[in-house]
């Protein structure tokens, strides 16, 4: 069982608690904040608009890159097409790229210790996760913060199937962080929802951003604020059915968005942050693809999404093992956006030479 630990709290979070939404019920809160004080943060401007001004080059604006990942093979090829790419961007011109952490929350070692600078966290205790791995995400950074030594004073959360196509600015203003607008995280579309975790007496549901918590570039001591409630928040939402239905797969990305708002901490929205194929046709100025969705295609270019297609590319159908060398080209006509996942064209190397750079193609 995990013990409780003493927490010095702020007026702001003494109000959560007699609320009860700061969760006194899963004792894994109050574990794993002791000594750290909760001051309280002030609301933050919400702002849309893209900023004047972003990092550069700039020490004091270098950001820790830190994705969380499991041991699995999937999940193992990603982290190692993803760092590749970190190491290609990382000193070129106007990134703000530091240092680079793999959090393996599989609690144990894995034979990629050597190749990707990583560090080992406990996964949550068995059965807590439901079944939803992804609840292990937020107790790996509140481990992660704790316990290890990050030099640099922000933090880009990050996953294994992101790929850097540009060198990365630090896209956050100060305390101001930086976070992608998705699609379909849209809270004031499920206000009964979000009003089970984020009270009326905390302000309107428009102060939940429709982010979550990845890619976001963040103040490292607001992270170690909010990462215990973003984990408490995930584990209330998995308990309540009705949320857990109706937020499914993003239920941990909803309970970020919510955990921020709760602590008063408001995102910076980054359309250019990221692109998602097929969705976003062009790369254009964007920092990051995330090949997240299928893309199927048939052979005259035009997608055939929810059908598998003539031509089709989807990492979940390499859960055994990293994508071949020779993965056929696309027919002609699909988007650049689609194109630059399968052969990197747009990177200036081919899958197969990104492939043989990496070690081999053992796992």
């Amino acid at each position: 069982m995990i013990g409780r630990k003493n927490l010095g709290v702020s007026s702001f979070l003494l109000v959560l608690l007699a609320l009860g939404f700061f969760f006194a019920t899963y004792n894994l809160l109050t574990m794993v904040i002791q000594n750290k004080a909760a001051d309280e943060i002030g609301k933050l401007n919400h702002l849309t608009q893209m900023p004047e001004k972003t990092g550069g080059g700039n020490s004091d604006m270098r950001f820790h890159v830190a994705l969380t990942a499991t041991d699995a093979i999937y999940s193992q090829w990603q982290s190692r097409i993803m760092y590749y790419w970190y190491k290609k961007v990382k000193d070129m011109p106007r990134s703000d790229m530091g240092k680079f952490t793999r959090i393996l929350h599989s609690g144990k070692a894995d034979n990629l210790m050597d190749e990707i600078p990583s560090f080992v966290v406990d996964p949550l205790p068995e059965g807590l996760d439901r079944g939803y791995i992804v609840l292990n995400r937020p107790w790996a950074f509140v481990q992660w913060l704790e316990k290890a030594t990050i030099e640099e004073e922000y933090i880009l959360m990050a996953e294994p199937d992101h790929i850097f196509v540009k060198p990365l600015p630090n896209l956050a203003q100060g305390n101001h962080p930086a976070g992608f607008p998705f699609f379909y995280i849209k809270p004031a579309e499920h206000e009964k929802i979000i009003r089970k975790f984020y009270p009326e007496e905390m302000g309107p549901v428009t102060n939940v951003d429709p982010i979550g918590n990845s890619p976001v570039i963040i103040k490292k001591y607001l992270l170690e604020e909010i990462s215990p409630t973003w984990l408490n928040v995930s584990l209330r939402m998995k308990d309540d059915h009705e949320t857990d239905k109706q937020f499914g797969w993003v239920l941990e990305m909803y309970a970020y968005a919510v955990a921020s708002a709760l602590h008063g901490v408001r995102h910076k929205l980054r359309k250019d942050f990221m692109l998602q194929p097929p969705w976003d046709p062009e790369v254009g100025k964007r920092f990051i693809l995330h090949y997240t969705y299928g893309c199927d295609y048939n052979l005259k270019g035009e997608l055939t999404y929810g059908k598998i297609g003539e031509w089709r590319f989807d990492k979940r159908s390499y859960l055994n093992g990293p994508p071949p060398k020779n993965l056929s080209l696309p027919p002609p006509g699909v988007p650049e956006s689609v194109v630059c996942p399968v052969n990197f064209t747009c990177f200036g190397a081919t899958w197969e030479n990104q492939i043989l750079e990496l070690v081999g193609t053992n796992l």
